[in-house]
């Protein structure tokens, strides 16, 4: 795949759907990319630029939050970045203040949902995001089945589930904290 399709570009997998460049960019971190929509397999190389999508953005219109100008949804992000009044606006928005904690002692009975231990080589402490780090850059190729550790820590998690490739789980289903999202 060339890098001009990466970024904000429409790209598409034939057998399947359409994607913004920047999101399936994902998918390609790893050895054996699998579609995010339907978890088929696919070949890099045959990604391809999706015109049709591409015309759609560039012939839509619509008016920029800040100043109303109307404008192309092709050039909406790059006209937001630069206009004075959603800067102003963002300026303007409050900051968000983390909830103070409670003075309740955490039960005992309830697993630390906070650090994971690597399935592959059992590294310890690992937040979220420095678990998704770790595995990509020691065991990117690793081809063993692991239990995702992250979801076997929720409440809904199946401890006995072995993910056939784990990074693209990690970097798919885990992209943010469930903690912090619910």
């Amino acid at each position: 795949m060339r890098a001009s399709f990466l970024g904000m570009d429409a790209v598409m997998l034939s057998f399947c759907s359409r994607f913004c460049g920047e999101c399936l960019q994902p998918c390609l971190q790893v050895t054996s990319p699998l579609c995010p929509l339907c978890r088929v397999p696919f070949d890099p190389k045959k990604v391809e630029r999706s015109s049709s999508v591409e015309k759609q953005l560039a012939s839509y219109k619509a008016p920029c939050r800040g100043c109303s100008k109307k404008v192309s949804l092709a050039k909406m992000r790059s006209h937001i970045s630069s206009c004075s009044k959603v800067q102003e606006q963002i300026a303007n928005c409050p900051k968000f203040v983390p909830v103070v904690p409670t003075s309740q002692p955490i039960p005992s009975n309830i697993p630390n949902r906070s650090t994971f231990v690597c399935p592959f080589c059992g590294a310890r402490h690992l937040d979220q995001q420095e678990l998704v780090k770790h595995c990509m850059d020691n065991h990117r190729n690793d081809p063993n089945k692991v239990v995702c550790p992250v979801c076997s820590a929720m409440p809904w998690g199946d401890p006995s589930y072995k993910s056939s490739n784990f990074l693209q789980h990690l970097l798919h289903r885990h992209k943010f904290s469930y903690d912090t999202f619910v």
